[in-house]
């Protein structure tokens, strides 16, 4: 299935049905008065967030959305019926944005929803405007329109642990081995081109999720590389697990990797720096001289970032991320009670 996290779409509430102007005209009921029955509610457009749904992609294909106008009235005091609304399903973690990028709605939680759009009012038939001076009246309300607008709809995931990292830090690899998830792997930049969820079962019988998000680069809070596309991914994180590369096959400085991919996360926005993070030296079983290792583990020791090397081939090292990531995120969950 193509994975699609942000879509736009237009949307129409119903217009409200018109009142009507009736008179009763029955045998042996004089003067009968004004019987006109009043229109019916548009209906609305409702969003409503769903576990069923993982990608905007069902939302994307259609940019019409409209809901069925009221009925009008008729005579002898008959309302017209409402219309129907129209249900949009979207998937948890869809954020709703108007034309000029401000948060309507923030659809987290299963079940959750939001009126979109609002059906217009049905108009009044002419059977309330009777008065003592105006005992016919002649005129009934029209209906309201119902609300129309543009919507953008950007799906963020919802993962307890996500993996950054500079481009083939193996966040793919060990996203594969720790949980049953088969994202693309090669040594090409870029391979991941979608974000990939994983849950991560434990020895102490919990789980967490672990989102991979696709490689930041230097210049990604401005859309370089894959951009801001997935930078997005990363506000609905609990904790992030920062790999870099410590092979000696890979010739950048460890800590200015570390930097880049953090001052990316500070550009796009500062919520981002302030969520505890650790650092996993990856491809350990490539690190034979242990220069790089040293040098990123002597950082983060002075900046006081947890460090874990290891590696995803040999499994070195694997168990105490999981382990140190199970209790933290069991933590962080209490907190939230």
């Amino acid at each position: 299935m193509k994975f699609v996290d942000h879509a736009e779409i237009y949307v129409k509430a119903g217009d409200g049905g018109r009142g009507c102007i009736s008179f009763r005209r029955e045998k042996f009921v004089p003067r009968g008065g004004p019987d006109g029955g009043d229109g019916g509610k548009g209906g609305d457009v409702i969003l409503v967030a769903t576990k069923e749904l993982n990608t905007l992609l069902d939302v994307s294909l259609r940019k019409n959305y409209r809901a069925e106008r009221g009925r009008h009235g008729k005579g002898k005091n008959q309302h017209g019926a409402d219309g129907a609304d129209t249900i949009i399903y979207v998937p948890e973690g869809t954020v709703v944005k108007d034309e000029n990028g401000e948060v309507l709605a923030d659809l987290d939680k299963e079940g959750l929803r939001f009126v979109a759009a609002k059906g217009g009012k049905g108009g009044l038939g002419n059977a309330h405007f009777v008065t003592s001076v105006n005992q016919a009246p002649r005129f009934a309300q029209p209906g309201m329109p119902g609300e129309e607008r543009t919507l953008i709809l950007e799906l963020k995931l919802l993962a307890d642990v996500g993996l950054i990292g500079l481009p083939n830090a193996g966040k793919s690899t060990l996203i594969s081995v720790i949980s049953s998830a088969k994202p693309k792997i090669a040594d090409y930049p870029f391979t991941t081109l979608i974000p990939n969820l994983g849950v991560v079962k434990t020895n102490f019988g919990t789980s967490f999720v672990v989102a991979d998000i696709p490689g930041i680069i230097e210049g990604a809070h401005t859309g370089a590389g894959l951009g801001i596309q997935f930078l997005r991914h990363v506000e609905r994180t609990s904790y992030l697990l920062h790999l870099v590369d410590i092979s000696d096959i890979q010739q950048t400085d460890p800590v200015d990797d570390l930097i880049k991919v953090n001052k990316e996360l500070s550009l796009y926005s500062k919520e981002l720096t302030k969520k505890p993070q650790i650092v996993g030296g990856s491809k350990l079983d490539l690190a034979c001289e242990r220069k790089r290792l040293r040098r990123l583990k002597e950082y983060c020791r002075k900046k006081g970032l947890p460090f874990f090397p290891f590696s995803s081939a040999t499994l070195e090292g694997v168990s105490e991320i999981i382990e140190y990531l199970s209790q933290e995120i069991t933590y962080l969950r209490k907190l939230r009670q």
